[in-house]
């Protein structure tokens, strides 16, 4: 379990092993597609097609790119079904699912965030 830094324990030390995590996690989750690949599959399993839609610019080329990440750390399933035609469809792991209440706290700042700037535009 990971704590958080008092503020008398901010040191170099403690600011490396706070980066690393850290580090690991926006590795994972970075770029433009990945946080609205899993968004949309939180409000449920999706097929391909399904998915090119409602992530909304990306080309099918770099949504396979991102899902075949996504499920190389266990965050995606893939699931084929033995039908004709063949129906492969998208959904979270129970890991990926742990994601919920960060991406849950993005929206709020992100809210909040939006907000500040309109207001300082004004």
């Amino acid at each position: 379990m990971v704590t958080k830094v008092k503020e008398n324990e901010r040191t170099h030390e403690t600011c490396t092993k706070a980066l690393i995590p850290v580090r690991d996690a926006l590795d994972i989750l970075s770029g433009k597609w990945k946080l609205p690949i899993i968004l949309a599959l939180q409000f449920g399993n999706k097929r391909f097609s399904e998915l090119a839609k409602q992530v909304h610019g990306i080309t099918d080329k770099m949504l396979s790119k991102e899902l075949r990440e996504l499920e190389m750390n266990e965050l995606v399933k893939r699931t084929v079904y033995d039908t004709v035609p063949v129906v492969v469809e998208y959904s979270m792991t129970p890991y990926g699912e742990t994601l919920e209440k960060v991406i849950e706290e993005l929206q709020i700042w992100g809210a909040q965030h939006r907000k500040r700037i309109i207001r300082k535009g004004k």
